[in-house]
């Protein structure tokens, strides 16, 4: 008879102990292939419990294939593999906590404490009290439709680029998208990224498939001469603030490129990173506002003009392309939650993003006058070169020293300084990328600047 202690079951109901317990006997050859169970009634009697309770044990384990019946005879153990000895959690994998930096000025981040947290609660409330039967119903393939419209105002009113909600496609963040545009070029595309650039759009692309060539920049962008040799069916690149460069691709070249795509059947794949934090005049107008022969994919985010962890990020397709998605890639469902594109839309549409945008551009643009004039006070002020064009979020630094990138961020690391240099982005080995910090001042709060500047005298000394 089957005999086991119902006083030690923890939290476990009655019904679920039993059942593990008898299942246990099955996997270690305790209860033999073809015995029968005692019945139902019989062992509720022995172990002081109800019927429903064994009832309830046995209908599992006959559900899972550890038992099963026999008309009017009762329940069999059923042939099942015996287990093996209980995998112990491995002892050596250690658990990486991220480090703790005095000063990170190579992270990418903004000021979370500037964002109207309080607008952005009311609109919640006001979502989940006015559209909840929408909230848990399927959304569009590509993206909320009040959605889309709010962005298709914003690219009209603030960046000159007209286009349909239907052109829009919604996702959760650049690197979705980056997939999603793998997928549309297909693997045999030979695709041109810039060199300097940001390294995941490359990392990307190579793990869906597509094959892609570094080619270097000029003083205006990407090199034409470069592409045309290249052989590349495709490019994608950032002409309205490259990171890290800062480069702005001027009209005359935008041209070309788009010249080049009408010549060759070209797609080119505009990443509007953080262009709309321009602190002089007004955001450079997208590529794809020029573009009369559809041959430019627009690409952005709200990552750096509300947060990292907003993971909406949006495509701007044309004909031909939006037809292709359609065709190809319309089984996908849109990978942002409902209750985040409501929130967002009435962000956009109400006028509470730009109202945000402008005080981000003030302040970003205080923030960065007031780096900059530290640094240019600083005591290795005369050591230093910097690069910058009014906008965005980072800025070059070169430093005049003959030791290796390698050997500075050892000893700012030792001080508790994370630092990114433009070597860190490029596929080259030139001595003229080399000795470049890539400066990312957004976390940089003027109270903290007599420390990072002092960090930086003590790592910068020869």
């Amino acid at each position: 008879m089957l005999t086991y202690s119902m006083e030690d079951r923890g939290g476990l109901t009655l019904y679920e102990y039993l059942y593990r317990c008898i299942r246990g006997d099955i996997l270690s050859g305790a209860l033999a292939v073809g015995e029968r169970l005692p019945s139902k009634r019989t062992l509720a009697e022995h172990l002081g419990v109800s019927v429903i309770t064994v009832e309830g044990a046995y209908q599992q384990l006959e559900a899972e294939g550890y038992v099963h019946t026999r008309p009017r005879s009762g329940f069999f153990v059923a042939r099942v593999e015996r287990s093996l000895p209980a995998r112990q959690p491995p002892t050596d994998i250690q658990f990486r906590p991220e480090p703790e930096w005095k000063l990170d000025l190579k992270t990418n981040r903004v000021d979370a404490a500037r964002f109207p947290l309080s607008t952005w609660a009311r609109l919640t409330r006001q979502v989940l009290a006015e559209e909840g039967p929408a909230l848990l119903s399927p959304l569009p393939h590509q993206g909320l439709p009040s959605l889309r419209r709010a962005i298709c105002g914003d690219l009209r009113d603030y960046r000159g680029l007209s286009a349909s909600s239907e052109q829009i496609v919604i996702g959760a963040g650049a690197e979705y998208l980056y997939l999603l545009l793998a997928q549309l070029l297909g693997r045999n595309t030979v695709l041109a990224v810039e060199d300097p650039g940001y390294p995941k759009i490359r990392q990307v692309y190579e793990k869906s498939g597509v094959r892609c060539i570094s080619l270097p920049l000029d003083g205006e962008g990407m090199n034409l001469d470069a592409l045309r040799a290249s052989g590349a069916s495709a490019v994608h690149l950032s002409p309205s603030h490259q990171y890290p460069t800062g480069l702005v691709t001027p009209i005359r070249r935008r041209q070309e490129l788009l010249r080049w795509a009408e010549e060759t059947g070209g797609v080119i794949i505009e990443d509007d990173y953080d262009s709309e934090l321009r602190f002089t005049g007004r955001p450079i107008p997208p590529l794809q506002s020029i573009d009369g022969g559809g041959r430019v994919a627009y690409l952005n985010t709200f990552s750096q003009t509300i947060a990292p962890s907003m993971r909406v990020g949006f495509l701007v397709l044309p004909s031909r392309l939006l037809e292709q998605y359609r065709r190809e890639l319309d089984f996908y469902a849109c990978t942002v939650p409902a209750t985040e594109q409501f929130v967002l839309s009435r962000f956009l549409e109400y006028g509470y993003y730009e109202q945000h945008l402008a005080r981000m551009r003030t302040e970003y643009r205080l923030r960065r006058a007031a780096v900059l004039e530290a640094f240019r006070r600083s005591a290795f002020a005369k050591r230093v070169h910097i690069a910058e064009q009014g906008a965005g979020l980072h800025f070059l630094m070169r430093l005049d020293t003959a030791h290796s990138d390698g050997e500075i961020d050892a000893k700012a690391r030792e001080k508790g300084v994370r630092l990114g240099f433009l070597s860190q982005y490029t596929r080259r080995r030139e001595e003229a990328l080399s000795h470049t910090l890539v400066v990312n001042y957004a976390g940089l709060e003027e109270d903290r600047l007599p420390e990072a500047v002092e960090l930086l005298t003590e790592i910068f000394a020869e």
